[in-house]
């Protein structure tokens, strides 16, 4: 296990804690979150993970911040584990870089919900006229409903 630098107390988590905290809360299959355990137990046990060992406790610690300087191969393992590139938690990506991942898991997030994947899915092959169309009339619905014109965290990006 990597070992990292103490934080003092009541300092924020920072980026990678920050990072690994959004991943936990919104990178899991429909139910319950992970938990630090799960997350360490099936690093430890998969090779895919390349041999990491990684406990409960120094997951933790690097979550609330205790810990802020893993090991690239413990980075490397949670970044295969969440299915995100290593560069976004090790911090090397840019801030636009950075809103990709996080808008491509909101993006996975939204599509866990059936009622939004079959709306996606039945847009699928329609002309991009028609899909304009689709978007104009979700858009009156939100409006009519008194939501935002977007989800929130849903960015603007590729919409009309």
């Amino acid at each position: 296990m990597a070992v990292g630098g103490e934080r003092a107390a009541g300092e924020t988590g920072g980026p990678l804690a920050e990072r690994l905290n959004y991943l936990f809360a919104n990178m899991h299959p429909p139910g319950a979150p992970y938990t630090n355990g799960h997350v360490a137990e099936e690093i430890s046990r998969g090779e895919e993970y390349g041999g990491v060992r990684l406990t409960e406790q120094y997951l933790s610690m690097l979550r609330n911040g205790r810990r802020a300087n893993p090991s690239p191969d413990v980075l490397r393992a949670l970044a295969k584990f969440f299915a995100v590139p290593v560069g976004y938690l090790m911090g090397d990506l840019s801030a636009s870089q950075a809103e990709r991942v996080e808008e491509e898991v909101r993006f996975l997030v939204a599509m866990r919900d059936q009622r939004v994947r079959a709306i996606a899915l039945r847009s699928v092959g329609l002309p991009p006229e028609v899909q304009d169309s689709l978007n104009t009339i979700i858009a009156q619905f939100r409006q009519q409903m008194n939501l935002p014109a977007d989800p929130p965290d849903a960015g603007g990006e590729g919409r009309p």
